[in-house]
């Protein structure tokens, strides 16, 4: 679990022990952005993946 999600995790449980609706519902978003993030992240490092698979191909 990266620091953003475990951030957004720990507010969320905050929230939920407290009783704070929006708290709670600031650590769920929290933790979405940063899973977007991560597949963004994810998304970006396959298509450099693919860019170089293709560049090795046409350098033969």
């Amino acid at each position: 679990m990266g620091v953003d999600k475990a951030k957004g995790k720990a507010k969320e449980m905050v929230g939920k022990a407290t009783g704070n609706e929006r708290m709670q519902a600031e650590g769920k978003t929290d933790q979405a952005k940063a899973k977007m993030r991560e597949a963004a992240e994810e998304a970006r490092e396959k298509a450099q993946g693919v860019r170089d698979s293709l560049r090795d191909r046409d350098d033969r």
